[in-house]
């Protein structure tokens, strides 16, 4: 279903419009997803920092996830790649705030699809690119790589699965080293993101600290 009539009558809550191309039998989902969001409310990191003068810069669906509250800048990314070129783009910009960077290949094309060898590549391929967003790192950067939610390409089905989620956290200056071991809560990144800027969240317990920040 596209962005047509239908989604907008559909909406009594967070409609994501993922059109396809093909015959039955053989599908293709496209680029040119949309996200019909709910408002979320005020009192979450994104309009936080923005209120408070610094950069949040979107990139990917991450804006139409949000409905915008609070991005001050939205980076048009509709694949891993075109993700990872505006990321290291932001980087270069400069902002002093929050780049917040979806690569939704992971999900959309490989996870939900339950392509094994499409995941490992998009993974390799990642890796391979990592020295580009390594240098382009400030020394007082710190980059946190985490999802929302498991999707295991092995398992039975197409929706989401229910493994943990990886937390990896990089910085120049960060303690290396540091087991930041199991989170309560996806809100602790919040919180420790709102740590390193002096402001307050009450939901989450930063781990600022023990990464020496």
């Amino acid at each position: 279903m596209g962005r047509g009539s239908h989604c907008v009558a559909a909406r009594k809550g967070r409609v994501i419009a993922r059109p396809f191309v093909g015959a039955p039998g053989n599908f293709y989902r496209t680029e040119n997803r949309h996200d019909y969001a709910v408002p979320p409310p005020r009192k979450n990191l994104l309009p936080l920092l923005s209120e408070n003068g610094l950069d949040v810069i979107s990139i990917g669906k991450i804006a139409s996830i949000y409905d915008s509250q609070g991005v001050t800048r939205d980076l048009t990314a509709k694949n891993n790649e075109q993700s990872i070129d505006q990321t290291i783009t932001a980087l270069n910009d400069d902002t002093r705030g929050l780049i917040f960077s979806n690569l939704v290949d992971f999900d959309m094309l490989y996870g939900h699809r339950r392509d094994t060898e499409g995941y490992a590549r998009a993974l390799e391929r990642f890796d391979s690119r990592w020295p580009e967003i390594e240098t382009a790192m400030k020394d007082g950067d710190l980059l946190m790589i985490t999802a929302d939610h498991g999707n295991d390409p092995t398992y039975p089905g197409t929706d989401h699965t229910r493994e943990y989620a990886p937390l990896i956290v990089y910085g120049k200056q960060a303690t290396a080293g540091v087991n930041l071991g199991t989170r309560q809560s996806l809100s602790d990144i919040g919180k420790t993101i709102a740590d390193n800027f002096g402001l307050n969240l009450h939901a989450g317990q930063s781990f600022l600290g023990e990464l020496g920040k």
